[in-house]
């Protein structure tokens, strides 16, 4: 081939992959400035005052807004006994959140030039920083105690879905009374079938605070397993309890988790289903949801639960009774990480 015709031909490449480039920049633009606008029928959302602090205006939920305007992704908070109702917006803006007794964990995302970095912030009741923490991967989950002296979440730093097998996280604890900062759980000695482990495949993820803040429960996965293990902050160490268990959350009077757990034959992209465990007899109850959700639940009160499922705008949160019984209602449109307060 003549080397002019190989010029031309490299240059027209070039050109090509440019316009390509250039329309991929348009459209996510476009995309973008659509997110901007609000949505026709969408929730009433108006910027104001957002409090932490418990029964300050009633009972109230408090989470991060993905109704589709100029309030999108901010914090906002609505009236529990009528969630659909009027939102109020904060202008702060996190991607995942949690919040008990006044105290608040915010996983933000910071704008860069090249790349996004991300940061965990810890806000007190007006939702001014207390302090903050870089994040070495994509926020996923957050918790705060109940006392609200201790925070904890966890990040991916290597792919960024459960569904699958090859990805890595990162759980990291924080105590507000005395500044202790563990940047990883994997640091915790790990007790598993009465003999301490080792091995360089551990992960955990989804914390959940015990009623005392003494301990906690997570997951932790090794060996393509995943487990229950309850940790004890004092002694820095996790011990198993069960297999096959994800995300738990404990109800508010410590007797119960409730969780995802794999189900063998559903879809490897779909393959979750809720069940409550009592602690006392290690009895499982399966929930009355077909559908696979991958969110740590959060618990309204000892009775009710509340997680998230895919939605026209991003996420929409169910409520569902916590003992097997009933059916899933959808509690909010265009919401997630919920935090009820009051």
């Amino acid at each position: 081939m003549p080397l002019q015709r190989r010029i031309l031909i490299l240059v027209s490449a070039v050109v090509l992959l440019a316009v390509v480039g250039a329309l991929a920049v348009v459209r996510a633009s476009s995309r973008a400035e659509e997110k901007n606008r609000v949505q026709a029928g969408g929730p009433s959302i108006a910027p104001g005052e957002v409090s932490l602090t418990p029964g300050d205006g009633g009972r109230r939920i408090v989470f991060r807004n993905m109704a589709w305007g100029p309030h999108r992704d901010e914090l906002a908070t609505a009236a529990a006994d009528a969630p659909e109702g009027p939102r109020t917006a904060s202008g702060v803006s996190c991607l995942r959140f949690h919040s008990a007794a006044g105290t608040g964990i915010c996983l933000r995302a910071d704008k860069g030039g090249v790349q996004d970095s991300y940061r965990a912030v810890v806000l007190d009741a007006r939702l001014k920083e207390v302090t903050s923490r870089p994040l070495a991967g994509i926020p996923t989950r957050a918790r705060v105690s109940p006392g609200g002296h201790l925070v904890a979440w966890t990040v991916f730093v290597g792919g960024d879905s459960y569904a699958g097998t090859n990805f890595s996280t990162r759980t990291s604890l924080l105590d507000l009374r005395s500044g202790k900062y563990d940047a990883s759980l994997e640091d915790f000695t790990i007790h598993k079938d009465g003999k301490a482990y080792r091995n360089a495949d551990v992960n955990f993820w989804g914390v959940t605070f015990t009623p005392d803040e003494q301990g906690f429960y997570a997951t932790l996965a090794t060996g393509g397993q995943t487990y229950l293990v309850r940790g004890d902050l004092a002694a820095r160490t996790v011990t198993t309890l069960r297999e096959n268990l994800e995300c738990p959350s404990l109800s508010p009077d410590g007797k119960r988790l409730v969780f995802k757990k794999r189900v063998p034959g559903l879809s490897p992209d779909a393959p979750w289903r809720l069940y409550v465990l009592d602690l006392a007899s290690m009895a499982e109850t399966p929930l009355a949801e077909e559908r696979s959700v991958d969110d740590q639940v959060v618990w309204t009160d000892e009775k009710t639960v509340v997680y998230s499922l895919p939605g026209d705008f991003g996420a929409d949160l169910y409520s569902l009774p916590a003992d097997g019984s009933g059916a899933p209602a959808r509690l909010m449109t265009s919401a997630l990480a919920p935090a009820f307060l009051g």
